[in-house]
């Protein structure tokens, strides 16, 4: 089909059932004379579409701004954009529907999505962040944290914090400090949701069997591309997380950018949307043309799936 017909029948919306399947509250694109004429979206659709993040009571975007391609010791590939294009790239996914920010204190992106979000409503959005070496940290000393990153960010509260780059099982053991800060924090209103970022499958596995854990970001592709198992080995624990009511986030989604020809682009999208047992993902993003790709992909797989 043309170009223009599809965009059509994206309009038609998307029926009972797909919405069903992925656990989507509304998806909806703009109209074709919009992307004909421009009318603020490059060379894409929008997407608005929401999921149900487990049993966190969190309803949030499908897809998340990543902020930390390449990202360690206080910078990464989007920081390093510079202010100002990370801003106009941030403002592009609030406009585009994605209206999720994936930040990290590791990847120093902190006051980056502080400046892009100032003046848009906080309830519109959702932020994570993560907090590195939480090995061995107080419960108060990770509360200070939580404070200098709503300081940093500017809000009064964070969606999702994780504890970043666990990489062994047995992670709890060495993190009680840091878990009863978070849950204090949590108890105070200012995270609504705690978990993990995991980095290998034990640690994963450990996430999917904990009560603490309200949230895992997973790294999951087809291609076993930056990941901590193959991919049938990961999208089972997921599935387990998931039974057991934990809110799953994928990450890596392209392999941290090895993954990106035309067809790998649209196998991992597939991928994530129909076999990896996550709820959402976050991508990290080099460009508004790169969010538009992904964007229109991912309406363009819905609306087949919405066919079956």
């Amino acid at each position: 089909m043309d170009r223009r017909e599809f965009i059509k029948k994206c309009i038609k919306g998307i029926t009972g059932i797909a919405l069903f399947r992925a656990g989507l509250i509304n998806v909806s694109c703009a109209s074709p004379d919009d992307l004909e004429n421009g009318g603020g979206n490059t060379d894409g659709a929008t997407l608005n579409a929401f999921v149900k993040l487990g049993n966190t009571g969190l309803t949030v975007p499908l897809m998340a701004m990543g902020t930390g391609t390449s990202g360690w010791g206080g910078s990464s590939n989007q920081t390093r954009m510079g202010m100002d294009a990370f801003k106009k790239l941030a403002r592009h996914a609030y406009n585009k529907g994605m209206k999720f920010y994936d930040m990290a204190e590791a990847y120093g992106s902190h006051r980056f999505v502080g400046e892009s979000i100032k003046g848009l409503p906080r309830e519109d959005l959702t932020l994570l962040t993560k907090i590195t070496s939480t090995s061995g940290l107080s419960a108060n000393a990770t509360r200070s944290k939580i404070d200098g990153f709503r300081r940093e960010v500017g809000v009064d509260y964070f969606d999702i914090v994780l504890m970043h780059y666990m990489t062994s099982g047995g992670w709890a053991s060495s993190r009680q400090g840091a878990m009863e800060g978070l849950s204090r924090a949590k108890e105070d209103g200012l995270v609504k949701a705690v978990g993990i970022s995991a980095h290998s499958l034990d640690a994963l596995r450990d996430a999917a069997a904990s009560p603490w854990v309200d949230v895992i970001l997973a790294r999951i592709n087809p291609f076993q591309s930056n990941m901590d198992g193959n991919p049938d080995a990961i999208k089972n624990v997921l599935g387990l997380a998931r039974r057991n009511g934990k809110g799953v986030i994928g990450m890596k989604i392209f392999g941290e950018g090895s993954r990106v020809r035309e067809n790998e682009r649209e196998q991992s999208l597939r991928f994530a949307l129909t076999e990896s047992n996550i709820h959402c993902m976050t991508i990290g993003f080099a460009s508004a043309a790169q969010m538009d790709d992904a964007i229109l992909r991912v309406i363009r797989i819905r609306n087949e799936l919405a066919r079956l």
